[in-house]
């Protein structure tokens, strides 16, 4: 039985931090696995905001929750009107804050959820400065 309702759904919705837009754009992950070997991944955005990202590989791929990882649009996507500017700069380093449900095929996530670890003062609108 779920009792999952339009209330929680609307909680759910006032505790995220960032402005999420459904946005389907190709990108890459690299990170370093337990051994040090350096791996990497395609992805698509399935939505994005200014400090976060949910992403679904295109392989079968195991990413241990908290792994920093290095996030980036292809170049081809990073064009796009609706991408926020902090993911058309390149590289952006990344924390794998949740992974999504299991594919019963594959024994994989279907995708991760990053926090993108950017510089507080990048993330924050312009402010107008206040006159005395």
């Amino acid at each position: 039985m779920n009792h999952f309702t339009a209330r929680d759904e609307e909680r759910r919705e006032r505790a995220r931090i960032g402005n999420r837009r459904k946005l389907r754009v190709a990108g890459r992950l690299t990170w370093r696995d337990a051994s040090g070997a350096l791996r990497f991944v395609s992805v698509m955005t399935r939505d994005v905001s200014e400090v976060d990202a949910f992403v679904e590989c295109q392989a079968p791929t195991s990413i241990p929750l908290y792994r920093l990882v290095h996030f980036q649009i292809e170049r081809s996507g990073r064009e796009c009107s609706d991408l926020p500017p902090v993911l058309q700069q390149g590289k952006i380093l990344s924390a794998v804050y949740r992974v999504g449900p299991y594919r019963q095929a594959t024994g994989t996530p279907q995708g991760y959820a990053l926090r993108l670890l950017i510089d507080p003062a990048r993330a924050q609108a312009p402010r107008v400065a206040a006159t005395a």
